[in-house]
């Protein structure tokens, strides 16, 4: 069990962590911050550069602290954070990712509730410090902060998209 814990934080924190990195960089592909901020602005969001510094760190943060099995619960919340933050602006999308939906987000974010549900395995620097296992009631935590806090920052972030001006009769 444990080696498919390893197996699961490493690969996903990773994939969290490089997502980041491309926020931010030209680095795994990313267009530098000047195209993570475009990206922003093109899906609606306010705060340029710093929203792409913000979300690009969170998921680096979250998704080293993910792999690496240190301070698990943390580690999901703000996995499913920012992941919260992905799967609003897809949704419109559907599920699909042919259709550019929220599979993709929707997959990390029920990861990384189940290594916050499950812990993150003896081989982790949790275990190393002593500070496994986690009582369940985390892994609801987690969901409920990181959900919170990806709808909270969209709410704050995210522009109102323009109405239409009422045409004169």
């Amino acid at each position: 069990m444990d080696t498919g814990i390893l197996i699961l934080r490493l690969l996903v924190g990773l994939l969290v962590a490089g997502h980041g990195v491309q926020k931010i960089s030209s680095h795994l592909g990313g267009k530098g911050l000047e195209g993570g901020t475009e990206e922003f602005r093109a899906d609606g969001f306010r705060g340029g550069a710093l929203t792409a510094l913000a979300a690009g760190g969170g998921q680096i943060g979250s998704g080293l602290l993910l792999a690496a099995g240190l301070l698990t619960p943390l580690a999901a919340t703000g996995t499913v954070g920012v992941m919260t933050v992905a799967l609003t602006v897809k949704r419109h999308n559907g599920l699909w990712v042919q259709n550019d939906g929220y599979e993709y987000p929707l997959v990390l974010i029920g990861t990384a509730v189940a290594l916050a549900a499950t812990g993150p395995g003896a081989w982790s620097a949790d275990a190393a410090l002593g500070l496994t296992p986690y009582p369940l009631w985390w892994a609801a935590l987690a969901l409920a902060a990181g959900l919170g806090s990806g709808l909270l920052a969209r709410l704050v972030l995210h522009r109102a998209p323009a109405t239409p001006a009422i045409a004169q009769r």
